[in-house]
Order: structure tokens, then C-alpha cells, then sequence
């Protein structure tokens, strides 16, 4: 009985705790199946329409956006399209594995299976990694897995989220030299060419939504393949920067980050007042050429806006 009491007493205690400021909820780890097929397509790049032949992930440029949560199972699969005539592949950068037998490349016609634990809270990039590297990137094989931490609290809620994938564009997807020699055309933001500014390009219908006072969280990926970004929001200052994502890695009050290629970080943005940002990348050639995304901040903004299936807008 004196036993049963103490441990009443301890397990009444732990209960109690469950409700105490600073307890830290934690999510229960998962096994999550991902299954992504490689699609050489037509896509398009620029708001009126022009396309060109991509190698993409899911037939959509960038990839469709993996989520998941700090410790989760990962069991990955990548379908290679028979029509296909190239040989594709997967590289997680949220991954420890094997690169020559988990991101080994798989001709048209075949899968590709392997799996991670996601070890650790952020935002990291994918992309394909088969020979040439350079191509597969330039040519549209490239997205992005966000990792939630475990811990709830870990971040400040966001009220909004958005993913913003830069990336270059080459006017002939088939011309390695110009790759290589970093001779692109466009710097664009989700594969288009000043996809979300209007201000630039009266043929843009999307832009990024929110009300003044709510954190916007950014979720950015430089997928390159070559140039690096200094990412900043006109009329605007970052809140909070967290390099990959992570959030031992904060910073504060910055104007600019700047993000290599194949490098990633979060970005919070808050606007005391109704208005627009631009969010850019700074180096001047690479924002007048595409790399421009409108943020506008007001009382009427969407609901749905930057929620749920809408933090990457198509």
C-alpha cells in the first residue's frame, strides 16, 4: 500500500507537469512513405506561357514539397517514367545514407527505393544527382523537404508559411557548355520568371499574401545550380533567419542572408503596416531578370493564403 501510494503521488505529479509554462510537446515519430516519379515534360516559365523541355519531379517544376517531422521514417520512392530517355535519380539533403546505392541513378523504366530518418529539424533541398549534376538541376529536377522539429515550441508560430525555390534559367536546356560557364538568361523564383511581381511584369496574377502583424515564415531553397542569392525584403527587415532551417541556428534583424547554392535557410518576415514587400535577391542581375517575389500585407488578405497545401502557390 505505502508503494502504491508513492507511486500514485509521482504519477500525479508527471500529469500535473503536462501543464506547466515550458513543457515541451513532442511529436511521435512516424514511418512516411514518399513516392515521387521522374517526368520529362513541357513546362512552362514565364507568365505568358513560354515553355520549355524539363526534366522534372512529378511533372511540375519545382518538385512537389516533402514535409515531415524531426525523427520520422522516411521510406522513398522514385519512379523513372518509361517514356522517359534519361536516367534520373534522388539526393535528400535531410539524408545520411549511402550515395552510391541509395543515390544511384535508375534508367527510364525502373524504381528506385531507399530510406532516413530525418535527423534533424530544417529546410533542405533535393534534387536530382545523375550525371550531368549541372543538366538534371538547370533543366527543373529539384524541390524541397521540410523538416518540423519535434518540439512544438521550438520556432515562433508562424501564421503564414511559403516556399520560394530559386533557381536559373537557360534559354537551351540541352546546352552544358552554358551551364558550366554560368551563361543563363533568367533568375527565376519557383521556375518562373518574375512569377509573383506584378510590378515587373503586368502578365503575373500570383503573389504572396498575409495581414500586417503575422509572421510570414519563408522556407528558401537555392537550387542554383551556379549562382548564390542574397536574399532581402524590400521595406522590410527578417525577423528571425535560421540557417537550414534549424533552430539552434538563429539570427536576428537582418537585412539580407545570404544562401549558396544548395543551401537553404528559414526566414520569418513581419510587417507592422498594410502594404507591399518585395522579397529579392539582391545581386541586381539576378532580381531584374526574374528573381522578384511580392509580398503584400493586408486586412483582406486570403485566409488560405500560405496555409496548408498552399505554402508553394503554383
Amino acid at each position: 500500500m505505502k508503494y502504491k501510494k508513492l507511486f500514485n503521488a509521482s504519477f500525479a505529479a508527471l500529469a500535473a507537469s503536462v501543464a506547466l509554462p515550458g513543457f515541451h510537446a513532442e511529436a511521435v515519430a512516424k514511418t512516411v512513405p514518399v513516392t515521387i516519379h521522374a517526368v520529362e515534360k513541357d513546362v512552362a516559365y514565364d507568365n505568358k506561357g513560354s515553355t520549355y523541355h524539363a526534366w522534372t519531379f512529378g511533372g511540375v517544376v519545382p518538385g512537389p514539397v516533402v514535409r515531415v517531422t524531426e525523427g520520422d521514417t522516411v521510406e522513398f520512392t522514385l519512379v523513372n517514367e518509361e517514356s522517359n530517355k534519361n536516367s534520373h535519380s534522388m539526393d535528400f539533403h535531410a539524408a545520411r545514407v549511402d550515395v552510391v546505392t541509395d543515390f544511384d541513378s535508375v534508367k527510364p523504366g525502373e524504381t528506385k527505393k531507399f530510406t532516413f530518418t530525418a535527423d534533424n529539424p530544417g529546410v533542405f533541398f533535393y534534387h536530382c544527382g545523375s550525371d550531368p549534376m549541372i543538366q538534371h538541376i538547370a533543366r527543373g529536377m529539384y524541390g524541397v523537404i521540410i523538416v518540423d522539429p519535434k518540439d512544438e515550441n521550438a520556432l515562433p508560430k508562424a501564421d503564414r508559411e511559403y516556399v520560394l525555390i530559386q533557381a536559373e534559367h537557360y534559354e537551351n536546356p540541352d546546352d552544358k557548355t552554358a551551364m558550366m560557364k554560368n551563361q543563363w538568361s533568367n533568375a527565376v523564383f519557383n521556375g518562373g520568371v518574375f512569377k509573383y511581381d506584378p510590378v515587373h511584369d503586368p502578365e503575373a496574377t500570383r503573389w504572396l499574401q498575409a495581414k500586417p502583424g503575422e509572421r510570414v515564415r519563408i522556407y528558401f531553397v537555392n537550387a542554383g545550380p551556379n549562382e548564390f542569392s542574397s536574399l532581402h525584403p524590400i521595406a522590410g527587415i527578417w525577423e528571425n533567419v535560421y540557417a537550414s532551417g534549424n533552430p539552434k541556428n538563429v539570427q536576428y534583424a537582418l537585412q539580407s542572408y545570404t544562401i549558396g547554392p544548395g543551401d537553404a535557410a528559414t526566414l520569418d518576415l513581419i510587417s507592422p503596416v498594410a502594404g507591399a514587400n518585395a522579397i529579392v535577391d539582391h545581386a541586381m542581375n539576378h532580381a531584374l531578370t526574374g528573381a522578384i517575389a511580392v509580398i503584400m500585407f493586408s486586412d483582406d488578405a486570403d485566409p488560405e493564403a500560405g496555409k496548408g497545401d498552399n505554402i508553394l502557390v503554383r
